[in-house]
């Protein structure tokens, strides 16, 4: 038996997996110590399976863990405070950044703070070439000097990043090894061990960023690991990355920005498995919608996407991590972002969130703005009495007392009306984020499916799919916990880099051999002191390459890392183009390539793959009746199904309820809907199946 268990906003998402069967639980997310939410969940799972907590973890060899700690940590400031060491002369790598500002034109926004404050920041007398020559030697006596200054004024973690470390790590190395004589109990974190990429800002933000999460998540880590070792749980303690991996949780706690964005990466995984099982399709939009956010990939043929441009906060106003991960799209419009009107008398829905506490209205815990949440209960699509399975039961009439208070009032409509209204416009802002992302990567909508997961993804996928003039929107039997089931379809994972630059017309095949030999030898490292229990495990490799005097890279894979074979250098260029082309629509076929990096990626599969199950009812096709808000045709009595009683291939058309205990999906007018054999809804839109 395996546990995994994603920390949101909201709610704590729990999914045991036991046999061919994989079962979700919920449970309220507790932010005054998230490890309660956690332990909360689990008593919720024991109940279910007539077992006491302890007995029930007992069993349990694995448990999965993604978090939005360090994110919120990061986000809220709650770091350690962090000292920056740089290369003399170059102490404002973090203030100046690679320029650029999210509206070039309007000038009241204030230039955005650097992650370490200035103050912190101190230079180190050194400097390295870009060819790894030693232009000026390394001062150990100014930096031991600095090193107790830094110990005086009590500072808890140390980030370096030197010129040119990429080339040669040497000085950095050094520097790492006085750190750790003269401040032992000092976090630090060496830029060319953690990201070895050509930026220095990438490297430098990544190289602070980590350093400043790694006592807050060391004592968090510490502290789910003894909390489940009390409760019972012998097994091994794995953390969901944001690469769309798993890690051991030691390998976390020693770089813990891997787990920045851990809960979003794990969406496109499941996604990804439901698309091809439920709709056979390599291409999907894959929507994760949350207490607090709507978080939107895109998967093309087959393959998760993944970006270096991810930025924590608002672009260019916000901080950018330099450090790859899954390419996910977040906006705030969840099920507890909060409806708003503005002075001049314009609805907003969102980024406000009402999290967990005090939660929506109709929570009953002291909340008092209304939400989507709340809306939804208005307009009849939430059932008040079935909310999480009957184990909570929601306040209509506060719903609709908030909703006249802060909406109607201000816009003079009725209550259905304005939660109608906040349904829309939260339903265009999702369209919104989708569409964003559609045109920078040059996706046609309509040819996706659309999954819709997450706890509130119900209530608006069918009309987001609508809206983008998809054919197809799947619902997964356990798309409520999508990112925690993404965590158990996942595989342990590591990344290696060698930054060492190459042309393809005076290429080295010799040296590129000797790069992959030794990024081979990291990966096999990796397998034999992590990858144990694995059923296998693959190694793969990658370059990031360009165009000559092009600016960014995009990555190609290595089908074949033999370059001494004749061909392989013509097959990777070829590759190249064929890239260039997919995401620019444009390719210089003639030209040659410049090589700046090369990866490897070693996977490590910790189980049989086979179909995931849920578990089911009876089958039989019983149905009741409740009444819907309809925009054109009022309160109206629509089919409530419930997604424990309705048979495999069950087909039928809108407007209708489908229900399940942890999430409620609106069927819209003109939608068909079929119950497929794994147990999710396959909504047909204009006439597609």
């Amino acid at each position: 038996m395996r546990m995994s268990c994603d920390t949101g906003g909201t709610f704590t998402d729990l999914a045991v997996e036991d046999g061919d069967r994989i079962l979700i639980f919920k449970s309220s997310t507790t932010p005054h110590d998230p490890i309660e939410g956690i332990l909360n969940a689990v008593a919720v799972a024991a109940e279910h399976y007539g077992k006491s907590s302890q007995e029930l973890l007992s069993q349990v060899t694995t448990f999965l863990h993604a978090t939005t700690r360090s994110l919120n940590a990061v986000l809220t400031g709650n770091v350690a405070r962090t000292a920056f060491l740089t290369t003399r002369g170059h102490p404002d790598v973090l203030v100046i950044r690679e320029g650029g500002r999210s509206d070039p034109f309007d000038f009241s926004q204030p230039y955005p703070q650097p992650y370490i404050a200035r103050a912190d920041t101190y230079e180190i007398t050194e400097r390295m070439g870009p060819d790894g020559r030693v232009h000026v030697p390394l001062d150990e006596d100014a930096t031991v000097a600095l090193l107790h200054k830094l110990k005086a004024d009590g500072i808890e973690a140390i980030g370096v990043c030197l010129l040119w470390s990429i080339a040669n790590d040497a000085h950095e190395r050094r520097l790492g090894e006085l750190i750790g004589q003269i401040l032992p109990d000092v976090p630090f974190t060496l830029s060319h061990q953690l990201n070895p990429t050509l930026r220095e800002y990438r490297r430098a933000s990544s190289a602070c960023m980590d350093a400043s999460l790694k006592p807050t998540m060391n004592a968090y880590l510490t502290g789910l690991r003894s909390r489940l070792a009390a409760s019972g749980f012998k097994g091994r303690l794995l953390m969901v990355t944001s690469q769309g991996g798993v890690m051991d949780s030691a390998v976390v706690a020693a770089a813990p920005i891997h787990a920045l964005n851990s809960g979003p990466a794990m969406a496109p995984v499941s996604g990804r498995f439901y698309a091809e099982r439920d709709a056979g399709s390599d291409f999907a939009i894959v929507a994760d919608t949350g207490g607090t956010s709507y978080d939107v990939s895109i998967v093309r043929q087959g393959r998760i996407p993944r970006t270096k441009e991810s930025w924590i906060g608002q672009p260019f106003q916000g901080h950018m991590t330099g450090f790859p991960s899954v390419d996910v799209t977040s906006v705030g419009a969840g099920g507890g972002s909060i409806a708003w009107v503005d002075e001049g008398g314009l609805l907003h829905v969102g980024p406000q969130s009402a999290g967990s506490t005090p939660g929506p209205v109709c929570y009953g815990r002291g909340g008092d703005k209304p939400t989507v949440t709340d809306c939804a209960l208005v307009l009849g699509h939430i059932d008040p009495r079935f909310f999480l399975g009957g184990r909570m039961e929601l306040d209509v009439a506060a719903a609709r007392a908030a909703l006249e208070r802060e909406v109607c009032a201000r816009l003079g409509v009725s209550v259905e009306e304005a939660a109608l209204a906040v349904m829309s416009l939260t339903t265009e802002k999702m369209v919104g984020a989708i569409e964003t992302i559609a045109v920078n990567q040059g996706v046609d909508t309509s040819r996706a499916v659309l999954i819709g997961g997450g706890g509130a993804g119900g209530l608006n996928a069918v009309a987001v799919g609508q809206r983008l003039g998809c054919m197809r929107v799947l619902i997964p039997e356990t798309g409520a916990t999508l990112s925690a089931v993404g965590a158990l379809m996942s595989e342990l994972y590591g990344e290696f880099t060698r930054v060492s630059y190459m042309t393809s017309d005076r290429f080295d095949p010799a040296k590129a051999s000797t790069i992959i030999a030794g990024l081979r030898a990291d990966c096999e490292a990796f397998i034999a002191e992590y990858g144990q229990g694995a059923i296998d495990h693959s190694i793969e490799f990658a370059v990031e390459a360009r165009y000559p005097k092009q600016i960014w890279e995009i990555e190609i894979p290595v089908r074949n890392p033999n370059f001494d074979e004749a061909g392989t250098l013509d097959a990777l260029i070829e590759a190249f183009h064929a890239e260039h082309r997919t995401l620019f629509q444009i390719s210089d076929d003639h030209s040659g390539i410049e090589v700046i990096a090369w990866r490897a990626y070693v996977r490590c599969r910790l189980r049989e793959k086979h179909v995931f199950s849920e578990e089911r009812g009876a089958q039989t096709a019983e149905h009741h009746r409740r009444p819907i808000f309809l925009r054109d045709g009022g309160w109206t009595q629509v089919p409530v199904y419930r997604t424990d009683t309705m048979p495999s291939e069950e087909t039928f058309a809108g407007p209708a309820l489908v229900e399940s205990p942890f999430a409620t999906t609106v069927i819209d007018p003109g939608a068909v809907v079929k119950r497929t054999i794994g147990g999710g809804l396959l909504v047909s839109l204009n006439g597609g199946m």
